[in-house]
């Protein structure tokens, strides 16, 4: 079997995850989730990141991934699990009260692979760009990887650390934006546009690049693969990453409807026949 095709069948199983995570507790966002499971595959599975699922919150000598949209919780939980940082099977304790795996990730719920609180949308571009000064500081030649909604880049802190990782030279981070054009309450050209993402970056110092399809895992891991080579340069790095909201499951898709609603029963039944079992359910 091709890597890739090990990668896609992976990411599979982790979209029947999410689905089932969130039919479960009738709550969560699966929409987003769905639309960047092949990203959270890459990092994880494909050879991108170096990390150790043995997880110790300083990270040294590894690279490091925040998440910044922290409701995409869902995927995030699938393939840290999967990616061997606890066992699988606690994935049925999603949203569940005492669980570990809230519906926004908590760094004080000792879940291992969570390094950023991100309920509140906006901040993990600060606390990412600090983990990439700590590594300089110590002289670590690591990365630090983070991930942030577009419709997340309406809120203002963004931008205040988006012009200091330039200002900075805080050239050892990627962050990449899910470009999927939607929102809680509808598509982000009818809430707030935000014109042209890759302008607005590049006017504030960063070195930007594209990956047009974020649901095909070659263009993915390629992309991935292009931005590490662009670190180090004096610039941070910008993905800027197109994916379908709700990728997979054909009712969920091009629509911000399945942001945050969970299925029912029937519509489980539909989006699951079209992810076939991979991996083996929880």
């Amino acid at each position: 079997m091709s890597k890739i095709k090990e990668l896609e069948d992976f990411a599979t199983q982790v979209r029947r995850d999410i689905l089932r995570q969130v039919h479960k507790v009738n709550s969560g966002h699966p929409g987003g989730s769905l639309g960047c499971t092949e990203f959270f595959t890459a990092l994880y599975q494909g050879g991108i990141m170096e990390h150790k699922p043995e997880f110790n919150m300083d990270g040294k000598d590894e690279d490091l991934f925040f998440l910044s949209n922290g409701h995409i919780s869902p995927v995030f939980y699938s393939v840290l699990a999967r990616s061997g940082y606890f066992p699988v099977d606690e994935l049925n304790t999603f949203r569940l009260i005492d669980s570990r795996l809230q519906g926004h990730p908590t760094t004080h719920e000792g879940l291992p692979g969570i390094r950023v609180a991100s309920g509140s949308l906006g901040q993990g571009m600060s606390v990412a760009l600090g983990a990439a000064q700590a590594k300089k500081l110590n002289k670590d030649k690591h990365l630090v990887f983070s991930l942030h909604g577009d419709g997340e880049l309406q809120e203002g802190q963004n931008w205040e650390a988006i012009m200091y990782a330039a200002g900075n030279k805080v050239d050892n981070i990627i962050a990449t934006v899910d470009l999927n054009g939607q929102q809680i309450d509808g598509s982000t050209e009818t809430v707030l546009p935000m014109g042209n993402l890759k302008a607005k970056f590049e006017a504030f110092g960063w070195d930007v690049m594209e990956i047009e399809d974020g649901n095909d895992m070659q263009q993915v891991i390629d992309g991935l693969t292009e931005a590490k080579s662009r670190t180090g340069k004096g610039k941070p790095v910008c993905i800027l990453m197109t994916t379908v909201m709700g990728n997979g499951v054909d009712f969920m898709m091009h629509t911000h409807a399945w942001h945050g609603k969970a299925p029912n029963d029937e519509q489980l039944e539909t989006a699951l026949s079209q992810n076939p079992e991979t991996l083996g359910d929880y």
